[in-house]
């Protein structure tokens, strides 16, 4: 009796482990096919089964049903499979075309609801569905995947750009607005605590380019310049950048930057600048605003180049604002005009704190610009 029970009890066992190795498996394939990594075998199989059903569906009834209908399973398939399993897909919708064909009778004397310019609408979408997975497969970007991929592209830009929580006394914002309301901008942000905590530094840059055409490059010099920011010391930071630019050979390959070195116990900074518009401080006691202009060349423009910093203090009430020239420029206005607006607008700010005005100000002064804008605002709280 104990043995029995031993080897049912064994049994089981063996089951759940086959069970369990079966369930992995399917998970696996599962996960695996939904990345875009796995076979699209099981797209390409529930496909197929959706032709036959359509077939069927027109044969009995073409008015509710028309063989127009083949088009959805032929798009679907331009998402999902590889071009090898589409044709086989399109044979398919070719033989059922054909079939409801015969069935419904010949055009124009029966009620054939297959009509010429139905199998040409079929055979559009057959070759744009063609053109989508070869598309998809020379990029090498799944649909399955693809809008995933981009997703976290945008949310890597956007947590290195996030700015470090600073010290009791400070208040920092930044706002960020691309292009055309794209999702990728050539603007961003860098920031870090560095000295032990007591020094914030910040970079901000403006890509060459702007939108969709820049956020590939703003990505890969986000993470460049995040990993050089307080691995080295400030006066050295643009002029690695700029070596890193020019290994780069990139066509389109320059950029504007300023860095901020603030030290956030004293409220002295240096601002050094790469061909960048200047920053703004806004002075408490006199309630004016002074450019702080630094002297530099672009970025990835010629090696050995040199960046001269510029040096201030902020007291207690004082902003540090810094943008990029989608802010300030535009075809029918010069840069000053540009600035003479934002600083006007900046003052409605000042005597209610500038708590979530970055965002405001943006709208207030280049709401309609077509170009990548962001603006940066260090406030020394009274």
């Amino acid at each position: 009796m104990a043995g029995e029970r031993a080897e049912a009890e064994t049994f089981t066992a063996r089951m759940k482990k086959r069970v369990h190795r079966v369930r992995i498996g399917l998970r696996k394939s599962g996960v695996d096919y939904f990345r875009g990594d796995g076979s699209d075998w099981i797209a390409l199989a529930g496909l197929l089964l959706t032709i036959p059903v359509i077939t069927v569906c027109t044969i009995v009834n073409n008015v509710w049903c028309s063989p127009a209908a083949l088009v959805l399973p032929i798009v679907a398939g331009g998402l999902l499979l590889r071009p090898s399993s589409l044709l086989g897909l399109y044979a398919a919708s070719a033989a059922a075309l054909i079939v409801e064909s015969v069935q419904l009778g010949p055009y124009p004397e029966g009620p054939s609801r297959v009509t010429p310019g139905v199998v040409l609408v079929v055979a559009a979408c057959g070759f744009f569905g063609l053109l989508i997975a070869q598309f998809r497969t020379r990029v090498g970007v799944p649909w399955r995947g693809g809008g995933t991929m981009l997703f976290d592209l945008r949310e890597r830009i956007r947590v290195q750009s996030k700015l470090p929580k600073l010290p009791r006394g400070w208040h920092r914002e930044m706002a960020l607005r691309p292009a055309g309301g794209q999702s990728f901008s050539g603007d961003f942000v860098v920031a870090a605590r560095t000295n032990g905590g007591r020094t914030l530094e910040a970079v901000l840059t403006d890509v060459s380019g702007k939108g969709m055409d820049a956020g590939s490059r703003a990505l890969l010099l986000s993470g460049a310049f995040g990993g050089l920011l307080g691995s080295l010391p400030p006066h050295s930071f643009l002029p690695a950048a700029n070596g890193y630019l020019l290994r780069q050979d990139w066509d389109e390959g320059f950029a504007t930057s300023i860095h901020l070195v603030l030290d956030l116990e004293t409220g002295d900074y240096e601002l050094f600048s790469a061909g960048h518009p200047p920053g703004l401080q806004l002075s408490a006691g006199s309630g004016r605003w002074e450019e702080k202009v630094a002297d530099g060349p672009l970025l990835g423009v010629y090696d050995g180049a040199q960046f001269d910093p510029v040096k201030g203090s902020l007291r207690p009430g004082d902003v540090l604002m810094l943008f990029t020239d989608g802010i300030v420029e535009a075809s029918d206005r010069d840069i000053s005009e540009g600035m003479d607006r934002l600083t006007g607008e900046a003052d409605r700010y000042v005597a209610g704190g500038f708590h979530g005005a970055a965002w405001h100000l943006i709208e207030a002064v280049a709401k309609d610009v077509n170009d990548d804008r962001a603006l940066l605002l260090i406030c020394r709280e009274a």
